[in-house]
């Protein structure tokens, strides 16, 4: 696996290219892992050549196999999973099952269900 470019923005993508060789180049663009976000959609990614790009069908279910991974291994390796990033993934899965929903999902996998509703705002700041 091979990071392409390192993006300034906090998104991400990974896919793979199949070359008539029989090679396979797995690649992604992801922000380089400074803090828990960062470090969040960077293992995302990998997260999907981790599980596999077609193990997992539709693809909102694949989303959140990858964010499940993506999150297990910053348990794993000691980095923070903060309030912040749990927002992002359920943001993310939200988008991922509206997003499928107009491509005319038939039936929502039940791990999905938690994420049918907006995810939870972020709370406000107190003033001074």
């Amino acid at each position: 696996m091979r990071v392409r470019r390192w993006r300034s923005s906090m998104t991400g993508v990974a896919w793979e290219v199949r070359y008539e060789t029989g090679e396979v180049s797995r690649l992604i663009e992801a922000p380089r892992p400074k803090g828990p976000m960062s470090a969040a959609i960077f293992l995302h990614e990998i997260g999907h050549h981790a599980i596999g790009f077609t193990r997992y069908k539709p693809r909102c279910l694949e989303e959140y196999h990858a964010w499940a991974w993506a999150l297990d291994a910053m348990e794993r390796y000691g980095v923070q999973v903060t309030d912040a990033v749990r927002r992002r993934m359920h943001a993310s899965l939200h988008y991922a099952i509206a997003k499928a929903a107009r491509r005319k999902l038939r039936e929502l996998p039940p791990e999905l269900v938690p994420f049918l509703s907006p995810p939870p705002r972020r709370p406000r700041r107190s003033r001074r």
